[in-house]
C-alpha cells in the first residue's frame, strides 16, 4: 500500500495546475526523501509508516484542490505533523522531511 500511496501523491503534483515549476520540483524532491523515510520506517511501524503517508496523501489533496478551503489544508497539514512527532528522536529526517513538505504544501494553499 505504501507504494501506492507514494504514487498517488506523486501524480497529484505531476498533475496540479497550480503549481510553478520550482514549487513542484522541490515537492517531487521532497516526495522522493519521504519514500525513502517511509520504507525505512516500515520496516519496524507499519502501521505508523502506512498512516504518514495517508496524512502526507490528504494534505496534498487539499492543498492542491482548485476550490481550496484553508481550514481542511491546516488540519490535514497538521495531522501529517502530528504523524511523526513520536519520531523526532528515533528518525529525525523522516521528520524533518515531514515538516519541510507540511510548509510547502501549506504554502502552496495559501
Amino acid at each position: 500500500m505504501l507504494p501506492e500511496t507514494i504514487s498517488q501523491i506523486e501524480t497529484r503534483l505531476q498533475n496540479a495546475g497550480d503549481l510553478t515549476a520550482k514549487q513542484r520540483a522541490e515537492l517531487l524532491l521532497l516526495l522522493g526523501r519521504l519514500k525513502t523515510e517511509i520504507t525505512t520506517l516500515s520496516k519496524t511501524h507499519e502501521e505508523e509508516a502506512q498512516s504518514i503517508a495517508a496524512f502526507a496523501n490528504i494534505s496534498a489533496q487539499e492543498a492542491l484542490r482548485t476550490n481550496k478551503n484553508h481550514e481542511l489544508i491546516g488540519h490535514s497539514v497538521d495531522g501529517l505533523e502530528l504523524s511523526v512527532a513520536e519520531f523526532e528522536d528515533t528518525h529525525p529526517k523522516l521528520v524533518e522531511v515531514v515538516n519541510r513538505i507540511a510548509t510547502a504544501l501549506a504554502d502552496v494553499g495559501i
